[in-house]
């Protein structure tokens, strides 16, 4: 089986089939990472583009780097981009159904306006490392920090989270 920077340099040359082996391999993590990011918003859109910019820009990869950590730096710059937008417009209420599990719905609600407290710095450092479960060190070089600085940035959001959710239940 090829690896992922042997796919890549693949995609470089013009081999589809090598890119469909990359988007099956990086669908769930790399679609999860764009919605914990946007709260949801834009989620194909920045997906798709992300794969856009890795097909453009296949021939600049490195094959000695991580794949994964240069793919996950074209998305974390594509959301941070996106969150600089202004806000659209606010739509009309629209009558949804109730979802059957409303607790798992409340808890994802609750996720997702907790990470909208963080800074975009501490957001993107706490979805890298506990919604992807990647290493410190790789979302140092996602995010091309020091480790010491992915650390820092962790420890004041998970600090900030905790005080949130205690003055909510205290």
């Amino acid at each position: 089986m090829a690896t992922d920077e042997e796919l890549a340099t693949r995609v470089a040359a013009g081999d589809e089939q090598a890119l469909a082996e990359l988007l099956r391999r990086y669908e769930r993590s790399l679609s999860s990472f764009v919605y914990r990011h946007t709260g949801g918003r834009d989620v194909e859109d920045l997906y798709q583009e992300t794969w856009l910019r890795v097909v453009r820009h296949a021939e600049s990869f490195d094959p000695t780097r991580k794949f994964s950590t240069w793919l996950f730096q074209i998305a974390v710059n594509l959301c941070r981009d996106w969150r600089r937008r202004p806000p659209p417009e606010p739509a009309e209420p629209e009558d949804r159904p109730v979802a059957a599990d409303t607790k798992r719905v409340d808890a994802s609600i609750d996720a997702e306006r907790l990470l909208d407290e963080l800074s975009d710095e501490q957001r993107e450092v706490v979805i890298l490392r506990y919604y992807q479960d990647l290493r410190e060190r790789d979302v140092a070089e996602i995010l091309d920090l020091p480790t010491g600085t992915v650390k820092s940035r962790m420890h004041k959001a998970l600090r900030k989270l905790s005080k949130i959710v205690e003055e909510q239940n205290g």
